[in-house]
């Protein structure tokens, strides 16, 4: 019988490298054609050294069929794991013996356990030979409720320990339950353009075989199958998937926006279904105006890999035609801008980072606002998402993490000793966290710190839109919407950069902070200034020079009125990047 597991971890973990060891022992893939890091395709992920798509593998050892699936370990895709553990029944919780359980341990754990998984612990990198190896295998038994010489430690570098592991897999981890109704999970997808979209699938119940009609649950869509196969991990056809198989689906459909990961394919819906939902939301502007149809094609091509971002038209009237894309968090986006300048040669412009309000109007209709050029100047009441961290760090750092409750809205603080660590959890807007918690965190920790987050909703909020004017006239794209205690340090910070960046014009620029009318920070560019020559050694009066001079203001003046001024698209990129 098959055995279907995971890998989970914090980030940096060693979870890759753990799955080629795993790769080698049971001969899947070849000495020859083994690299580093191998379930991980992408470019971008062998250069960051994390996970960012979920990668599964069916492998055969010891007459057993043993079909992994190698999982991201950041949060922001914590939904690609909640997905993966849907599809199996086990899971490897890895720990770094270096650096001990981390935040993201925990959120992982406590994820599996929520879908009553069997979970293995184990201890990574004992070939580095650790000090506090031994304690740290009797906190992770405490956590997981075992003996602690149920604690296998390895080394997935050398291999070592890594077969009496797989051993271990085979042992504890259930094989697959059967359903009566035929249906499969999908759980993550690629598109191919003879295949169309392939599903990435878990079967649940019945069999699927090429040819054969089914139907996608969510949007009741039917479709005949082009192939179905395994993952070795290159894709394999194979006569058929039955219950109980990870593989993959080739749907023949064209059109991405039929696939949601999550969805059902076969007779019967399976629960639990939901779309993604994005949290960060920045538009995307190319750099050269002449790239906007290469932009679509790109973000298009993306999505079809990544079907947890969204896009929608935008226009700026300063950067012109682009946009609007959601993301998991901030990562998800840093990642899909960097996919698009290695894999399509793409530089875009990006907007600040925004989130979803939700606002109720004084006639108390409530509306989602995504974009600060929607958000109403007067409102009845407005809420910011949420988030519930959770922060594990040395002890020796307590002070240092609670510090930040003074420059982030951190509260419901609560503390608890972890061992020789300490557990905090807090609730933060996620407007907060998305701007540099992580680098305070890091920084007021020596880097020892680690957090993973939740969404937990909404709260009441005072908001405002902060609107920066240039001689009298709002720039679209540098709005943004701030909390009222940061209204007037953000105003004065940006009015001050603009200054340093914008290029000085024949007429004075003045540069404002403004909301609701109300002006809260200026700087003034002064106008370049000509020389209108020495009269007194070329022989001219002083009335020549005075008319020259009124002559030149009333250019000016005429400058000044004939338009706003232009802001260079590079003092944009700059000033955004700050």
């Amino acid at each position: 019988m098959d055995r279907n597991f995971v890998i989970i971890a914090h980030i940096d973990h060693g979870k890759s490298t753990l799955a080629d060891r795993f790769l080698e022992v049971t001969g899947t893939v070849s000495p020859h054609k083994m690299k580093a890091q191998y379930l991980d395709q992408l470019e971008l992920e062998r250069e960051r050294g994390i996970t960012i798509k979920m990668a599964p593998v069916r492998m055969n050892y010891k007459g057993v069929v043993l079909n992994l699936i190698d999982t991201p370990g950041h949060s922001d895709f914590s939904y690609e794991v909640s997905r993966a553990l849907k599809a199996v029944e086990g899971a490897v919780l890895l720990v770094d013996a270096t650096q001990g359980i981390q935040a993201q341990t925990l959120a992982n754990l406590e994820r599996a356990k929520a879908e009553g998984l069997v979970v293995i612990g184990a201890l990574n990198k004992i070939d580095l030979n650790p000090t506090g190896q031994d304690k740290l295998a009797a906190e992770l038994a405490e956590l997981l409720g075992v003996n602690v010489s149920e604690i296998y430690r390895v080394s997935a570098k050398t291999g070592e320990g890594v077969p009496e592991l797989l051993d271990a897999v085979i042992e504890k981890v259930p094989p697959p339950h059967e359903r009566s109704e035929k249906s499969a999970l999908i759980f993550s997808s690629l598109y191919d353009d003879h295949k169309g979209v392939v599903a990435f699938v878990r079967v649940f119940g019945g069999t699927f075989k090429t040819g054969d009609t089914s139907r996608l649950q969510a949007f009741q869509h039917d479709f005949k199958i082009k192939e179905v196969g395994y993952f070795t991990p290159e894709l394999k056809a194979a006569a058929e998937l039955r219950a109980g198989d990870i593989g993959f689906v080739a749907t023949g459909i064209k059109d991405p926006d039929a696939i949601r990961i999550g969805d059902t394919i076969g007779d019967v819906a399976l629960p639990g279904f939901k779309l993604p939902s994005p949290v960060v939301f920045v538009s995307l502007y190319p750099s050269e105006s002449d790239d906007f149809d290469d932009l679509k094609v790109a973000l298009h091509k993306l999505r079809l890999r990544d079907s947890s971002f969204s896009i929608a038209i935008d226009n700026s009237e300063v950067l012109g035609r682009g946009f609007q894309c959601g993301f998991l968090g901030r990562l998800h986006f840093e990642i899909v801008v960097q996919r698009l300048e290695r894999e399509f040669g793409l530089r875009v412009v990006n907007s600040f980072p925004s989130v979803a309000y939700r606002v109720k109007s004084r006639n108390g209709e409530q509306a989602i606002v995504e974009r600060p050029r929607d958000f109403p100047a007067d409102y009845l009441q407005a809420e910011e998402p949420l988030v519930k961290l959770t922060i594990l760090a040395p002890l020796r750092y307590l002070g240092g993490v609670l510090s930040l409750k003074d420059y982030f809205r951190l509260h419901d603080v609560n503390t608890e000793t972890r061992g020789s660590n300490i557990l905090i959890t807090a609730k933060l807007p996620l407007a907060e966290l998305i701007l540099d918690f992580d680098d305070k965190l890091k920084s007021v920790s020596q880097g020892f710190a680690s957090f993973s987050y939740d969404l937990v909703g909404y709260e009441p909020t005072e908001l405002t839109r902060l609107d920066i004017l240039v001689t009298g006239e709002i720039v679209p794209g540098l709005s943004r919407i701030v909390h009222k205690d940061d209204l007037e340090s953000e105003g004065r910070k940006m009015v001050e950069k603009l200054k340093d960046l914008l290029p000085r014009q024949q007429f004075s620029q003045a540069l404002q902070a403004a909301t609701s009318g109300r002006i809260i920070a200026r700087e003034t560019i002064p106008a370049l200034h000509k020389e209108l020559g020495n009269f007194g050694k070329n022989g001219g009066d002083r009335t020549r020079k005075m008319k020259l001079w009124k002559k030149q203001q009333r250019g000016k003046a005429r400058l000044k009125e004939r338009g706003r001024v232009e802001i260079p698209v590079e003092v944009f990129r700059e000033l955004l990047k700050r």
